[in-house]
């Protein structure tokens, strides 16, 4: 069993997944030292410009900043290999503790984002397939346009307006854990869900009405129409089971899209995801913060990757001989 699922393909996409990480830990690192500023100045503000030379010099030790841009970059490194992501000041608490205190907020909010753009997207493509060039395929895929073109910005913050004019504001409440209050958790989920599946669900549909059509038009589904199969079942069993994987594919890719539209949607909406987490650590120029946060996002859109992969060979075994 275990030689099946490693074997030298699935290994190759290991090695794969472990450079690209490393890739994401030199340029997070890189990108952060371009900013202007520097965590003295974040934590000190205008006060920092009245420090000594010797108070300076003490901070920078403290923060790690006298040492050369490789030596900080290998050192890190070193940390994180041992399980010190770091510590913040702005939270007195562990990078560690803020990460496993945020992380599950963004991965619920993913997987309702993605549960609703399945939901959406899937069923829109397949019944616009069903008939080309119709009323229903032209409203269809003016709804995928609609999807691919309000940023996603913009939709939160005309829903967040409008429920908050009705009266509908669970985000003001602060954030309820789902094992504190499961029901104010999901509704204040479910908008932020919304947003983001909408987006997702655009190019899902879009997927699935090409990839539907183009398995409709193959011999085997003439064959199973002439023999008299039920409709639902031909849709169910025949056409879609062989359009998954292109599905599949276009569901991991808008994975990485969902990360990085988290970010502003868990600002808009004030939930305490990683994404708002590594906005504060920008703002703060907290450097551990941010490099130990991105790397974990990054770490998740490999695992995402993976799984799709995984999942190709479930679908059709002949992706893993490939």
């Amino acid at each position: 069993m275990v030689r099946q699922v490693f074997d030298a393909p699935v290994t190759r996409r290991l090695g794969s997944a472990l450079g690209t990480l490393l890739g994401v830990a030199v340029a997070v690192f890189v990108m952060l030292r371009a900013i202007p500023g520097d965590e003295i100045t974040a934590a000190y503000g205008t006060e920092s410009a009245a420090l000594s030379e010797t108070q300076r010099a003490a901070l920078e030790r403290y923060y790690g900043m006298d040492q050369p841009l490789p030596l900080q970059f290998f050192t890190w490194i070193g940390e994180l290999l041992t399980g010190n992501l770091g510590y913040s000041a702005r939270a007195d608490a562990s990078v560690v503790e803020l990460i496993a205190s945020s992380l599950p907020v963004t991965i619920e909010l993913g997987i309702l984002s993605i549960l609703l753009a399945l939901l959406i997207g899937v069923p829109l493509g397949m019944l616009t397939a069903s008939r080309p060039d119709s009323p229903r395929d032209w409203l269809g895929q003016g709804i995928a346009l609609a999807g691919l073109g309000v940023p996603s910005f913009l939709l939160a913050s005309a829903l967040l307006t409008i429920t908050a004019q009705g009266g509908f504001n669970p985000n003001g409440l602060g954030y309820a854990r789902p094992w504190e209050d499961p029901v104010l958790n999901l509704q204040q989920m479910v908008i932020p869900a919304l947003v983001l599946g909408f987006a997702i669900a655009a190019p899902i549909m879009r997927t699935t009405r090409t990839a539907v059509l183009e398995v409709r038009g193959l011999d085997f589904v003439r064959t199973a129409r002439a023999k008299g199969v039920p409709r639902q079942r031909l849709q169910r069993r025949h056409v879609l089971r062989n359009a998954l994987i292109p599905i599949v594919t276009m569901t991991g890719m808008q994975f990485g899209f969902l990360l990085g539209g988290a970010v502003v949607v868990e600002q808009i909406f004030s939930l305490p995801g990683i994404g708002r987490q590594v906005l504060l650590g920008i703002n703060q120029k907290e450097y551990a913060v941010v490099q130990s946060s991105v790397l974990v996002i990054a770490l998740l859109f490999v695992l995402v990757n993976l799984a799709t992969d995984l999942l190709y060979r479930r679908i059709d075994p002949r992706v893993g001989a490939a």
